[in-house]
């Protein structure tokens, strides 16, 4: 499997990583059980920064695409066929566009959409039984 990342492309790194990685699964170029490439030599074979493949393995052991085992690496996990078609991200894409349309509709603001999701991000908004504060 050779992975290519467009350093200058629309779609951020990681994604481009996620993307090939779970279409290699889907095509039977990798299968269940193969060895990856460390985060550390894969950044350094790409030339990029090893958050970045850090970050896509996260995202990929989330989703049961991949599963590390400590010292001795990274493999494909054996449900990784079935788990490679989940797209969390794109749902939850989906779900927020279908609130934010209602919230517009009700006639919320962008600020106050926008204030409110880092409230509830952060702890800061208060459940029915507790007050703003406590």
């Amino acid at each position: 499997m050779e992975i290519t990342i467009d350093i200058d492309g629309d779609i951020p790194m990681f994604t481009q990583l996620i993307v090939q990685i779970k279409q290699a699964v889907q095509s039977g170029a990798i299968k269940p059980g193969d060895a990856l490439p460390s985060i550390r030599q894969l950044a350094a074979d790409l030339q990029v920064n090893n958050k970045t493949i850090a970050k896509a393995y996260r995202l990929l052991e989330r989703d049961a695409v991949i599963q590390t085992k400590g010292y001795r690496g990274t493999f494909i996990h054996p449900d990784a066929k079935a788990n490679s078609i989940v797209d969390l991200t794109g749902w939850m894409s989906r779900h927020l566009s279908e609130m934010i349309e209602k919230y517009k509709t009700a006639g919320v603001t962008d600020s106050e959409i926008r204030i409110a999701f880092g409230d509830v991000m952060n702890g800061r908004i208060a459940t029915p039984n507790q007050k703003q504060g406590e």
